[in-house]
């Protein structure tokens, strides 16, 4: 059995109409590419698939809380590079943190922390991950030092290329 990776990627390219009058993407549609991003890393990297998972298994995650921070401006038809990790895990939940760079991964665009809570579908409650998940879960899990959301975005603003981005 193949080693998984603890941090996960993907690219994307901001879309016209996901953008704003100043050409930036649309600050709700962030949390949106960066989700649809996690989701397709870990169906890529894990195999973990979540429509076959609720569809085959009753089994799901919902969000339960997030945070974003927005750090510099992902640009219309600019190429992204998104990146994530599992934080932390229990046996109900699991913390995730996804990043948003450009193409170069020399500019951080923004992060997200996500707790998400699994549920079972068929009966609508909060449930325990199964065996299998939890291995997984033991596999991957990368925590960072920052324990606080607050404390990570300090981290990220200190430690991350601030420079912005020229616009033509």
């Amino acid at each position: 059995m193949k080693k998984l990776e603890k941090v996960i990627s993907s690219r994307t390219k901001v879309r016209f109409q996901d953008s704003d009058p100043f050409n930036h993407l649309n600050n709700g549609k962030y949390i949106d590419y960066m989700m649809n991003a996690r989701e397709d890393q870990i169906q890529e990297h894990y195999g973990l698939d979540l429509f076959d998972l609720a569809k085959n298994k009753g089994v799901g995650w919902v969000v339960a809380t997030n945070q974003i921070s927005y750090i510099n401006s992902a640009i219309t038809m600019e190429d992204l590079y998104m990146d994530s990790q599992l934080l932390n895990f229990s046996e109900k939940h699991l913390d995730v943190e996804i990043r948003m760079w450009n193409k170069d991964k020399t500019q951080l665009k923004a992060f997200l922390w996500v707790r998400f809570v699994h549920v079972n579908l068929r009966n609508q409650k909060v449930s325990a991950h199964s065996e299998e998940l939890m291995k997984v879960f033991e596999e991957v899990a990368f925590p960072v030092a920052q324990s606080s959301f607050d404390v990570r975005n300090q981290y990220w603003r200190k430690n991350a290329i601030q420079e912005a981005p020229v616009l033509a």
